[in-house]
C-alpha cells in the first residue's frame, strides 16, 4: 500500500514538476523523497501539510493517507492485524464518542 507516494507523485508529475525542485520546497533531500513516492519511506508528519498546500490537495485527505499508509506498514504482515484494527478502530470511536 502506498496510497500518499502514489498520489505525491501523480500530483508532482501532472504538475511537471521535478523531484529535485519539491525535494527543495519540503527542505529534504532527493533520495528521501523518491523513497516516499515509491512507498519505502514515510514522509514526516510537518511535510504533509506542505504538500497539501503546495499540491492544492485537501489537508484531511492527504492526512488520512498518510496515516493509513503509516498504520499498513505497522499491521501487514501481522496475522491478528483485522482483530487489532478492530479493536483500535472501537477505542477511537470510543473517544471521539465521549
Amino acid at each position: 500500500m502506498n496510497k500518499f507516494g502514489d498520489l505525491i507523485r501523480t500530483k508532482r508529475e501532472e504538475q511537471e514538476m521535478l523531484l529535485r525542485h519539491l525535494s527543495a520546497q519540503l527542505d529534504i533531500d532527493t533520495g528521501f523523497l523518491s523513497k516516499i513516492e515509491r512507498g519505502e519511506k514515510i514522509a514526516k508528519k510537518e511535510h504533509v501539510k506542505q504538500l497539501a498546500k503546495i499540491f492544492n490537495i485537501d489537508y484531511n485527505e492527504l492526512m488520512s493517507l498518510w496515516l493509513a499508509d503509516k498504520v499498513f506498514l505497522l499491521v501487514e504482515n501481522e496475522e491478528q492485524a483485522i482483530q487489532a484494527l478492530n479493536i483500535a478502530e472501537k477505542e477511537i470511536k470510543s473517544m471521539i464518542n465521549g
